[in-house]
């Protein structure tokens, strides 16, 4: 694997794609492809599940966001507030590979940070 695609892969697993159409077009890239390829680039999955012939190998994203501040007024008057207030919230994403024969046969995205 070139070490722009190693790159593109990290970028994917910290959130820098632009919705889930194309983490999921990126992710599919690796279907039919060795499982040891796979965790050569992207490191050693945070869960592995073994059930029969079957594989499942999860990496898992995690970020924390900023809330926007408040109070909120809809009346006459000045706009909304304008910054952030600190509030923090924990967006996930978990990426499952399915393996079967050392081979990457699909994978599942879950959670509500995947978009």
């Amino acid at each position: 694997m070139r070490p722009v695609e190693v790159v593109l892969v990290a970028g994917l697993l910290t959130g820098c794609t632009g919705g889930l159409a194309e983490r999921q077009a990126e992710l599919s890239r690796w279907v039919g492809q060795p499982e040891a390829q796979l965790v050569a680039a992207m490191g050693a999955p945070n869960r592995v599940y073994d059930s029969g012939a079957v594989r499942f190998l999860t990496y898992e994203e995690v970020q924390f966001e900023q809330g926007p501040s408040g109070p909120y007024y809809f009346g006459p008057g000045p706009a909304a507030p304008t910054g952030y207030s600190g509030a923090i919230y924990r967006t996930v994403c978990d990426t499952t590979f399915t393996v079967a024969e050392g081979t990457v046969k699909g994978f599942s995205l879950r959670g509500n940070g995947c978009g």
